[in-house]
């Protein structure tokens, strides 16, 4: 029991040392992240989309088969294509190629 209390209060103090050594991060970095989130929630949102057109589709096979009357089964919401928010600064374009002399 000592044992395990004491790697215990070892870990944390070696966590909060660790910690405390790490710089903040920048707005670089702060940016990137808030993508990568949003990123990872539309990801969520469209695994959510494709679980409920996929049930959809196994309620109404069921029903045909079985020769049973149900509710209609609840509309899914496509959540689109992933667009970053506006708060986020855009990437710079690519500049254009120059025109081509003959």
């Amino acid at each position: 029991m000592k044992l395990k209390l004491i790697l215990a209060i070892t870990a944390m103090l070696a966590f909060g040392a660790a910690q405390a050594k790490l710089a903040p991060p920048s707005d670089e970095a702060k940016a990137k992240a808030a993508e990568a989130k949003e990123k990872t929630d539309h990801g969520g949102k469209v695994a959510a989309y494709k679980l409920c057109l996929s049930q959809n589709r196994t309620a109404e096979r069921y029903m045909k088969e079985h020769g049973k009357k149900g509710a209609a089964p609840p509309a899914c919401q496509d959540p689109g294509p992933f667009k970053p928010s506006a708060g986020a600064p855009a990437q710079a374009a690519a500049p254009a190629a120059p025109a081509m002399k003959k």
